[in-house]
């Protein structure tokens, strides 16, 4: 087991690196009017949901991280899983923005959210394999009800888009990203539980 510094140092850099892949992906307008932007609107809403995407993983990534206690390789191995899968994230956008969200693009945009989704329900599980039964992140996880209905609607989503309602399945992933916008304050309650426990042994002793 090993200190969990660079892995939280190494897992930052990859995401700055991802959000600056995807603002490069922008291209400026030629004219300078208003009415020069309106073929960039699709590129432009593909691009926030995205930024808000990686946002609400680099945000639920931190909180699970100060929790951990240790790391080990099984760790680093599913983080760099985790990372590989967000990292696919600028190219499905672009593609997806470029072609006005056309249905294969869109479908596949869906498949990296999904298996996003589940490299980091691995990432999680590994974590909780390296702590006791009393870890703060087994009792703030619980069940996730929340991970397992928003793979739930990746999957609808990418079936929408093969359907030919590209827009559908768009809509289904801004409210998944909706859902998720706030960071996971499942962690943050029970790291509160967990002070406010602390502090009725400290007074009672």
């Amino acid at each position: 087991m090993m200190g969990k510094g660079r892995l939280e140092a190494f897992s930052d850099g990859v995401i700055a690196i991802i959000i600056t892949i995807m603002v490069l992906e922008l291209r400026v307008p030629h004219g300078a009017e208003l009415a020069d932007l309106t073929p960039l609107v699709p590129v432009l809403m593909s691009y926030i949901l995205s930024f808000v995407f990686i946002g609400i993983y680099w945000n639920n990534h931190h909180y699970m991280l100060h929790v951990t206690k240790k790391v080990g390789g099984a760790v680093l191995w599913a983080n760099l899983h985790l990372l590989f899968w967000l990292s696919l994230v600028p190219f499905v956008t672009a593609w997806m923005g470029e072609n006005h969200f056309a249905p294969t693009p869109t479908a596949l945009y869906g498949v990296v959210l999904v298996m996003a989704g589940i490299a980091y329900t691995i990432l999680q599980r590994a974590i909780l394999a390296q702590h006791g039964h009393d870890f703060i992140l087994r009792k703030a996880v619980g069940r996730d009800f929340k991970g397992k209905v928003s793979i739930a609607a990746y999957i609808a989503a990418i079936l929408l888009a093969v359907a030919r309602l590209p827009q559908v399945a768009w809509g289904l992933y801004a409210a998944v990203a909706l859902m998720w916008l706030v960071p996971d304050s499942r962690i943050e309650h029970a790291l509160a539980d967990e002070e406010g426990h602390g502090d009725k042994h400290q007074r009672s002793a």
